[in-house]
């Protein structure tokens, strides 16, 4: 028989490392809950908002094991308009910001990510909320990346405001250290030491500096050494606006410790998320878009996170069979398919699944103990899934490829639930 939708908000998974968070809605409404939690508790904010560019932004969503396999997806799905009014972004961003800065810890601190659109604006109210004396750096991150203009220099980077929330933040630039090869020579002279080791020197000042190659050099505040993500990049998730990994593990290491809590109130592709859990920092997200949590959920997959976000609208036709094991239930993903009406596109199989979980409803939230994404390593979706024996309903849920994710009551004592 068919499933039956029950409403599930929030999902707690278990997993390694360092615990984390991630909420979908809008961050104006979640900030009074996220102050009421996690005030004072932050010590890395990282910000990637809307640039306000008057463009819109698709999410180019795999269909089916075909397309995760070649790593093209063909349904383009609008992630945002990025055409708010001036006075409405800033009104969202005054607003943003400033639960910002209540988050933040004594020792945090705070990258605001924006280009040349709103810089000059969000400077001045960075300077507002933080304090001009809080001013740290103006980091230039520059690329290759785009196209070229003919009737003025090509745009070549963004801005990233560095600020801190008081002179006691925490900051270590010695745990970002870039090749020396890696950067830029300056004319210096090459020389070999007695033992053979390659240095440079430069004289300045009535002075001479020497620097071993083989030694770590250290970023400044233009960071051209982290190339955009290219269309083909493993990394891609599908994001238009999506930020390379490394990036992100700069601003985290640089500013942070282990154990620490980092922020992103725009998560996107989760970038900062991951980059937090890989280097065993506790991390917190918010957006307002369903394919965020999706990415986001493929991107954490195995970590220690818990989501919260609203009911799905929609009543997609589910079904699925359990048969009893040894402290296991088999459980099987039969059929599911995407009302008609909601998408002009049409589904074979179980291609309309981009990612299914089995679990048990505990106290309203639905413990996850297995599930499957489609990745391009593996394209193929699992059918079957093994859901222990344990207290608690029995439940399913399911994610599809317009962002959607719905969850079901399993009966597993009828067995065949189809």
């Amino acid at each position: 028989m068919r499933l039956q939708q029950i409403n599930v908000e929030r999902e707690e998974q278990e997993g390694r490392g360092p615990s984390g968070e991630m909420r979908l809605g809008d961050v104006r409404a979640l900030l009074p809950g996220l102050i009421e939690r996690y005030a004072g508790q932050v010590q890395v904010i990282y910000l990637d908002p809307p640039f306000r560019t008057g463009q819109t932004f698709v999410m180019r969503v795999r269909v089916g094991e075909k397309e995760w396999k070649s790593g093209a997806g063909s349904l383009a799905q609008t992630a945002y308009a990025d055409d708010m009014p001036f006075d409405a972004y800033m009104a969202l961003m005054r607003e943003t910001l400033t639960g910002a800065k209540r988050l933040l810890s004594e020792t945090g601190v705070i990258y605001l990510h924006i280009d040349y659109h709103m810089h000059p604006y969000l400077r001045l109210l960075m300077d507002e909320i933080f304090g001009e004396a809080n001013f740290l750096n103006e980091i230039i991150w520059s690329y290759q990346t785009g196209g070229r203009a003919r009737r003025f220099f090509s745009r070549k980077h963004d801005v990233i405001l560095f600020y801190r929330k008081s002179r006691k933040y925490y900051f270590n630039l010695e745990s970002v250290p870039v090749s020396r090869q890696d950067t830029r020579r300056n004319h210096m002279k090459r020389h070999v030491d007695a033992d053979g080791r390659v240095y440079r020197s430069i004289k300045s000042g009535g002075k001479i500096y020497t620097y071993y190659d083989d030694e770590p050099a250290f970023p400044g505040d233009v960071w051209d050494d982290v190339s955009h993500l290219q269309q083909k990049d493993p990394q891609r998730t599908g994001y238009d606006t999506q930020k390379p990994l490394r990036l992100l593990e700069r601003v985290i290491l640089s500013s942070s410790q282990p154990g620490d809590l980092v922020c992103d109130l725009f998560a996107g592709s989760g970038t900062t998320l991951e980059a937090a859990w890989l280097n065993g920092r506790r991390f917190l997200g918010t957006d307002l878009n369903p394919y965020s949590l999706q990415t986001v959920r493929r991107r954490l997959n195995g970590a220690n996170v818990t989501y919260t976000a609203p009911e799905c609208a929609g009543s997609p036709a589910a079904e699925a069979s359990a048969a009893p094991g040894i402290a296991f239930y088999d459980v099987r993903l039969e059929k599911y398919e995407v009302e008609p009406g909601v998408c002009a596109r049409l589904f074979s199989g179980l291609d309309a699944v981009d990612n299914w979980a089995v679990g048990y409803l505990r106290e309203g939230a639905f413990r996850c103990m297995a599930s499957d994404f489609r990745l391009r390593q593996k394209p193929e979706l699992k059918t079957v899934l093994q859901l222990p024996v344990l207290e608690g309903v029995p439940c399913l849920r399911v994610g599809d490829v317009l962002g959607r994710y719905f969850y079901y009551a399993l009966d597993c004592a009828e067995g065949d639930q189809r």
